[in-house]
């Protein structure tokens, strides 16, 4: 009896059906849309891919694997190389990287692992997400007229007491990489600890239990078992972090100093790939406007590098660490 009950009701569609024409119909048009979508994206990228090549085709032929390798940007001489550019994007990312990672991280860990009330801890994240909506150009400002005048009197004391280090091995006279990475650091703050704080969200509440209910202290529960558990996501905020300052321009222009020289030290003027396309745009001339689309080109291939690795990272954390596959 309860067998036909159950016939019956599936026969009128109280507790299951097949879907409807319309439905069907609907479901066909949405796999039709995101598959368009997903196609248009390919067919953009290979278009600025594909107008960015064209015109950097003479230089790529001209200058080769030497442009990689070459250290001197000479438009009067007809000479380009952008190693110090090359040398200068990572490094500065990298810095800015270790420090808006280490921040962004920390962040998502008091605002979820019950640190505050899950209100304050809102305040708390809007306010970080805020950072995201200040203009570049602001930021470059607060860098010019804030943060050198104050962190040079330490770069100074770090220059006169340790200058025998690489790292201070150059006086803080004016713009340097440091206020370059410091900001830096700032502008990626915001997308490192957003995409953590859902990271960490994420993760059933049961798993926390299960560790405090092996006897494991607070801090033990967080570095052993929530970091763990959580780290793709904190990888993909670091990648997404990592790209965007990999990208930044304006403020990296304004504060870096522009100086086409590789160096160690953190308070020595150096260039980056963004701001030398941003620098020399308006006023190239024909053969400089190859070199630098051959430049942009390059700047491309690092962050698709980066993106690859981090993607590949972001895999086998979660194949080691949450069981997938």
């Amino acid at each position: 009896m309860p067998n036909n009950s159950f016939a019956q009701a599936a026969s009128s569609g109280s507790i299951t059906r097949p879907p409807s024409s319309g439905e069907f119909a609907t479901d066909s048009l949405f796999r039709t849309i995101a598959f368009s979508c997903a196609l248009l994206i390919i067919l953009l990228v290979a278009f600025i891919l594909f107008e960015v090549g064209q015109k950097a085709m003479p230089a790529i032929g001209e200058h080769g694997f030497g442009f990689w390798t070459g250290t001197t940007w000479d438009v009067n001489k007809g000479i380009f190389g952008v190693l110090p550019e090359i040398w200068g994007t990572l490094y500065s990312s990298l810095l800015a990287l270790l420090l808006g990672g280490l921040f962004g991280v920390s962040i998502a860990i008091f605002l979820t692992q019950d640190f505050i009330h899950h209100r304050l801890a809102m305040v708390f994240r809007t306010t970080v997400e805020l950072l995201a909506a200040i203009p570049s150009v602001v930021y470059g400002l607060w860098g010019i007229y804030v943060l050198i005048p104050l962190i040079r009197p330490v770069a100074e004391w770090l220059h006169q007491e340790y200058s025998w280090i690489p790292l201070f091995g150059t006086d803080l006279s004016g713009p340097g990489l440091a206020p370059a990475a410091l900001v830096l650091a700032i502008m990626i703050l915001p997308t490192v600890a957003a995409i953590s704080v859902d990271a960490f969200r994420r993760i059933p509440y049961k798993v926390k239990e299960a560790a405090y209910g092996m006897g494991t202290t607070k801090w033990e529960a967080i570095l052993k078992v929530m970091l763990p558990t959580a780290s793709s996501g904190i990888l993909a905020a670091l990648v997404l972090g990592f790209g965007r300052a990999l990208g930044e321009t304006m403020a990296l222009a304004m504060l870096i100093g522009n100086s086409n020289q590789i160096s160690l030290s953190l308070f020595a003027p150096a260039n980056t790939l963004a701001s030398l396309l941003a620098s020399s745009f308006p006023e190239a001339g024909p053969i400089e406007v190859q070199a630098l689309m051959y430049a942009a080109l390059v700047l491309l291939l690092i962050t698709f590098i980066v993106n690859v690795l981090g993607l590949g990272i972001q895999q086998y954390t979660m194949r080691k660490f949450e069981g997938k596959k």
